[in-house]
């Protein structure tokens, strides 16, 4: 069964990163009029750089937003790899968003009062990355944790994987966070994602399996697509 996406299509990344920057910070805005304040995931990589520098030239009150990753390496917090200093230097340093980091998250419990503390669920927008294997956020099909981290009903917000794709062992948002949104974005860029996206949501081998149609086939909302070549 194929899964339904509102696919965006840009001339290049910096129409990309400009347009979804303005999404994302009309969501967010929104939610600082209807709540108080506003809460988001955003991913790493190198991918997402030139949305997270357009996100920060947004207009908002970031001092009521916070931030948080959707995965994160682990290694130290300057170290080039990490994605903790991807979101620094490209966001935080710019504008003042309150920054938790997954670690205050993992194994934390979707109902547990030093939870709800750090996550006050629902996200107003979940950004996601994609590999061109149809992994997303740190939800590899070979990872040690990816059973438990795809459960729809899942308790724990984040969890800690290892892959044999990647060097590092990871923390990852679990599925049952990232759709806990009222808005979810994915951004992609180059012909061969696009080409693993449109396997994925159509079920196609070999990605039927992969992660992100997981992801996509839980999503509360529409999930919006751009993509740039």
């Amino acid at each position: 069964m194929s899964i339904a996406v509102d696919m965006r299509v840009f001339a290049d990344a910096s129409a990309q990163a400009d347009a979804l920057a303005a999404a994302v910070g009309t969501r967010l805005r929104a939610a600082i009029v209807a709540r108080g304040g506003a809460w988001l995931a955003v991913p790493g990589g190198e991918t997402p750089r030139k949305f997270l520098a357009a996100l920060a030239q947004q207009t908002l009150d970031w001092q009521r937003v916070t931030a948080t990753l959707t995965d994160e390496r682990e290694v130290s917090a300057d170290d080039a790899r990490s994605n903790a200093r991807l979101l620094r230097e490209t966001l935080l340093d710019h504008a003042p968003a309150r920054f938790v980091p997954l670690a205050d998250l993992q194994n934390a419990k979707a109902d547990s009062s030093a939870s709800a503390k750090h996550l006050p669920r629902p996200f107003d927008a979940v950004v996601i990355g994609m590999g061109a294997d149809g992994h997303c956020a740190s939800l590899f099909a070979d990872g040690d944790s990816i059973a438990d981290a795809l459960r729809p009903d899942a308790a724990e917000v984040a969890l800690p994987m290892r892959s044999p794709s990647v060097p590092e062992a990871r923390v990852t948002l679990t599925l049952a966070a990232l759709v806990d949104t009222r808005a979810l974005f994915v951004l992609i860029r180059g012909e061969e994602k696009r080409r693993t996206l449109a396997a994925a949501l159509r079920g196609q081998a070999p990605f039927a399996r992969a992660p992100v149609r997981a992801v996509l086939a839980q999503a509360r909302v529409l999930p919006q697509i751009y993509w740039s070549p």
